[in-house]
C-alpha cells in the first residue's frame, strides 16, 4: 500500500493532548492521520458524515495525555469506553494483524484493555499489568534513552539489539507492574520477545533513577503482545520527531532535521505499508 494512502486513526477522548503532535509527525512521514473522536466511532452526537468505522483504517494509535482526567487509574475509563463502544471491532483489528500503538496514556489504556501484555488472538480481557505511580511519587518529565530489546516487534526486525532512542518522558504513572509473581512473568515476556524498550542510561548501561523515571520492573518501557502488532511505550516519540525538539539542539549542531521519533515511526509505517 502506498503511504499516502495509508489511513490511521488517532483515538480521542475529553484529556487526551498528544494527537496533534502525533498527527503532524505521521502527515510528515507521508500517511494519512485523522484524530477520531471515540463518539464518531459510536455514531452518536456526530453528523452522519463525521461517522467512521474502525475498519476504515489500516492502523489505531491511542495517543497521550489524560483521558478522562485519568480518575480511577491512567487509561481506566478511556479502555471501559471503548470496551463498550467498539469492543468487538478492536479485537477483530487486532485479529487480523493491523497495528495498534499506544503511547503514555494509551500504554496505559492498553494495559487496562488486556491488549498489553495481551492474551494471544488479541482477546480483550481483564488487567495483567498496570501502570503505577512513579516512584519518584511525582510527575516526570525529562530527557529519556531506552534500547530495543529485540523482540517481536516486526517494524524494527532487523535493527541490532541494544539501538537507542532518545525521546521525552512525561508521566506521573509509569511504573510497570506485572500480575501474579512479577519476576516469573518478566522472564515469560523476555523469552517470548515482548519486551519493547528497556530504559538505559545515556552510555547504554542500566538504568537507574532518572535514566529509569518510574521504577519499572525490568527497566522496561514498552511491550507488545504475543504476536507483535500491538505495542506500547510509555515516553513520546511524537516529542521527539523533530530536531528542534531535542534538548541539546543548540550544542550539537542546530535545529534542522529531524530525531529519533523520526526514526521510530518511519519504521512503524514502513512496515504497515508493506502489510496494510
Amino acid at each position: 500500500m502506498r503511504r499516502d494512502r495509508l489511513k490511521i486513526a488517532l483515538l480521542s477522548i475529553e484529556g487526551t493532548n498528544n494527537d496533534e503532535e502525533l498527527f503532524v509527525a505521521l502527515r510528515t512521514l507521508g500517511a494519512r492521520p485523522e484524530i477520531v473522536h471515540l463518539k464518531q466511532f459510536e455514531g452518536r452526537e456526530v453528523e452522519p458524515d463525521r461517522v467512521r468505522r474502525l475498519s476504515d483504517y489500516r492502523m489505531l494509535f491511542f495517543p497521550g495525555g489524560f483521558s478522562a482526567g485519568d480518575y480511577v487509574r491512567a487509561g481506566a475509563i478511556l479502555a471501559a469506553r471503548v470496551r463498550a463502544a467498539i469492543g468487538p471491532e478492536l479485537e477483530a483489528f487486532v485479529r487480523d494483524g493491523h497495528l495498534v500503538g499506544g503511547i503514555c496514556n494509551g500504554f496505559q489504556v492498553l494495559t487496562e484493555l488486556g491488549l498489553l501484555p495481551g492474551r494471544p488472538g488479541g482477546r480483550l480481557g481483564p488487567p495483567e499489568a498496570a501502570l503505577m505511580t512513579n516512584d519518584s511519587g511525582r510527575y516526570e518529565c525529562r530527557p529519556t534513552y531506552l534500547a530495543w530489546a529485540g523482540g517481536r516487534f516486526p517494524p524494527l526486525k532487523g535493527r541490532p539489539v541494544g539501538d537507542r532512542y532518545l525521546f521525552p518522558s512525561g508521566h506521573a504513572e509509569g511504573k510497570l507492574v506485572l500480575g501474579g509473581d512479577p519476576a516469573s512473568r518478566l522472564a515469560e515476556l523476555e523469552r517470548d520477545g515482548q519486551v519493547l524498550f528497556r530504559w538505559v542510561a545515556p552510555d547504554g548501561g542500566w538504568a537507574t533513577y532518572p535514566w529509569n523515571p518510574n521504577g519499572s520492573i525490568g527497566n522496561v518501557a514498552g511491550l507488545t503482545n504475543p504476536e507483535g502488532n500491538v505495542f506500547g511505550l510509555m515516553p513520546h516519540p511524537e516529542r521527539g520527531f523533530f530536531r528542534a525538539q531535542a534538548p541539546d539542539w543548540t550544542r550539537t549542531g542546530g535545529a534542522e532535521g529531524f530525531g529519533d521519533g523520526h526514526r521510530f515511526l518511519n519504521a512503524v509505517l514502513r512496515f504497515a505499508e508493506r502489510h496494510g
